[in-house]
């Protein structure tokens, strides 16, 4: 059987080979998304209440368009979401005294329930995982994972465009 060089760990430059970053987080992130998925049934959420939960506790938001932006969602595919979270009471929509064609966006108390008790539900189930690593592998693993998720390049949303997560 004839061996390649990445299955002697080098390219053909003998430079050493490695799996693209890709196909190494994405597989990952699949699984991970197919853990939570479980946990959000559970609470009553999909993935995009989830998310809007989260965002709303990290940073006030004006506009709803300017949560679909910071969310990396379709402002038009939101709306749902926001009406069905308004609905159950886990978040408010107020008019902005300043401009009442706007809608101020925040957590209710029962919103905030919610979204910690999914959150320590889903990071229950990322500790097992986490606990695979040894300590020192598993600081710099979140360290870099935080830093590289951050990156303006990959946080700036691109004009026209929305995720297609839901």
């Amino acid at each position: 059987m004839a061996e390649n060089a990445a299955d002697r760990g080098t390219t053909s430059g003998g430079r050493r080979a490695r799996p693209d970053l890709a196909a190494m987080v994405v597989p990952l992130g699949r699984a991970l998304m197919a853990a939570e998925q479980p946990v959000l049934d559970a609470h009553g959420l999909t993935m995009w209440a989830y998310t809007v939960l989260l965002y709303l506790d990290e940073t006030p938001v004006r506009t709803q368009a300017a949560l679909a932006e910071a969310i990396r969602a379709d402002k038009t595919r939101i709306i749902a979401v926001l009406d069905d979270l308004e609905a159950r009471n886990l978040i408010r929509r107020q008019p902005d005294p300043e401009d009442r064609r706007v809608r101020l966006l925040s957590l209710t108390t029962e919103g905030r329930r919610l979204r910690d008790a999914a959150q320590a539900a889903i990071q229950e189930g990322e500790e097992r995982l986490l606990d695979r690593l040894p300590a020192a592998d598993r600081a710099g693993f979140l360290r870099s994972l935080h830093t590289l998720s951050g990156l303006p390049e990959l946080t700036a949303r691109r004009p026209g465009r929305g995720s297609s997560r839901a």
